[in-house]
C-alpha cells in the first residue's frame, strides 16, 4: 500500500496546503468538492500542485509535518522543482 503527502494550492503562488493520507485519489477528490469544513474549503484551495509517494503512514505523516514547518519559499520551490507551470496533478491521478 501507498502513502502520500501532497500539497494543494489556490492558484499559481496563492494560499497552499500540505496533508497526508493513503487514497490521494479520494482525498484530494473531497477537497475539489469541499466536502469537509475547515482550511481547504474556507480558503477554496483545491489544486493538487505537489506530491510523493512514500511507503509507510509515518513516513507520509512525517513528510507532511517536515514541509508544515518550512519557509514558504522554500514550498513554492519543491513545488516549481516538480510542476514548474503549477498544471492540476489531479487528472493525471485518473489516468
Amino acid at each position: 500500500m501507498a502513502f502520500f503527502t501532497y500539497i494543494l494550492a489556490s492558484r499559481r503562488n496563492g494560499t497552499l496546503y500540505t496533508g497526508s493520507t493513503d487514497d490521494l485519489v479520494k482525498r484530494i477528490a473531497e477537497h475539489r468538492d469541499k466536502l469537509r469544513a475547515g482550511f481547504t474549503r474556507k480558503y477554496s484551495v483545491t489544486l493538487l500542485v505537489w506530491y510523493e509517494i512514500h511507503e509507510t503512514r509515518e513516513a507520509a505523516f512525517r513528510r507532511e509535518r517536515q514541509i508544515k514547518e518550512w519557509k514558504r519559499v522554500w514550498k513554492l520551490e519543491v513545488i516549481e522543482r516538480k510542476n514548474p507551470a503549477w498544471a492540476d496533478l489531479f487528472p493525471t491521478l485518473l489516468g
